[in-house]
């Protein structure tokens, strides 16, 4: 993947074009889907709101970058809503909720719940990586390291948690990370043992939800993504690439760990293979306010939106990749590529 020059872009100077109906005075709903975005379209004098569902694992970032977007266009109010990536797709295909921009912790499940039904494009623009989560009371602590996480995983008195699968990438990713690690260790049997470990006591809808019982001293481990322990100050322990679904380079041992989950239709199970961990963003085809979306996707994948992922332990894609580029609004086909 290559990287391109980081510049920095003045947001402000590439506001979108809003039919002349808005600045007369008519509602929301009558923006044009496909207006394109202009330099010099005045931001509308009326409370707007832009809809953004996405991953537990996206809240601190969004919630800065959202912060920033409304600061940068007064009069509208972003309304974030997280879940897992799973179950936030499903709102939008099942539920027909209203969603403006929608954030996955993996591009996998926008291809495989609302491509092409509920969505045109869906644009990989970050990355990220598995660890070991715990804090200083954690029992043993002092012992844990990333050669015997395992072992003190499956010690008698220790609890851990993790998401479920079906709601969440972070949860099937957990169980790809004990596949890969009982291939990694040599251990016949470990990923079953770890799998079973407490049963579905501690599995939660989204890796965020087991933050509190972590703190609390309920569990005392959470396998999680990197960025989501770091920016809640927790400890972690450091995997290695051949099973923290970071490295492109370890990409066919990551394949090689699979995981059953549910699918489009009820009663409909898929089979996800492991691969690294991309992140994705897209404007479902029901957006309310298309234009403010991609007003935000713009601000997401400038270089300013980029450091605040960076800073947030989510590296950036840059540019961004989307096999859809066609399909792309094409104020943002700037920011991306296809991929190779």
């Amino acid at each position: 993947m290559k990287n391109t020059t980081r510049t920095h872009l003045n947001l402000a100077a590439f506001l979108p074009a809003l039919a002349l109906s808005i600045l007369a005075g008519c509602g929301e709903s009558d923006i044009k889907n496909d207006t394109p975005v202009s330099r010099d379209a005045p931001v509308p004098k009326k409370d707007l709101k832009l809809i953004v569902l996405h991953a537990g694992s996206l809240s601190i970032p969004f919630k800065e970058i959202s912060a920033l977007f409304e600061k940068q266009n007064p009069g509208v109010t972003v309304q974030s809503e997280s879940a897992g990536s799973r179950d936030t797709a499903r709102k939008v295909s099942d539920l027909n909720r209203p969603c403006d921009v929608l954030g996955s912790a993996d591009y996998k499940v926008v291809e495989n719940l609302l491509m092409p039904e509920h969505a045109d494009f869906n644009i990989r623009f970050a990355t990220n990586e598995m660890a070991i989560a715990y804090t200083d009371k954690s029992k043993y602590a002092d012992e844990i390291t990333p050669e015997n996480w395992h072992e003190i995983l499956l010690r008698e008195g220790v609890t851990f948690g993790r998401a479920d699968p079906n709601s969440d990438p972070c949860g099937y990713r957990t169980v790809m990370l004990f596949d890969l690690a009982q291939k990694h260790f040599g251990v016949d049997g470990l990923a079953k043992r770890l799998k079973e470990k407490d049963g579905k006591r501690f599995i939660r809808p989204k890796e965020t939800d087991l933050l509190a019982l972590l703190e609390a001293r309920e569990i005392d481990y959470l396998p999680i993504y990197r960025s989501v322990a770091r920016q809640h100050g927790l400890k972690t322990v450091r995997l290695p690439d051949e099973m923290n679904l970071r490295s492109s380079a370890h990409k066919d041992l990551y394949a090689t760990a699979t995981v059953e989950v549910t699918g489009k239709k009820p009663g409909e199970m898929i089979t996800r293979k492991g691969a690294p961990i991309v992140y994705s963003i897209t404007i479902p085809k029901n957006a309310p306010s298309r234009d403010l979306a991609v007003r935000y996707l713009d601000l997401l994948l400038s270089a300013r939106g980029r450091a605040i992922m960076d800073n947030n332990g989510q590296s950036p894609i840059v540019p961004a990749i989307t096999g859809e580029m066609d399909a792309l609004p094409d104020y943002l086909k700037k920011h991306c590529v296809k991929p190779e």
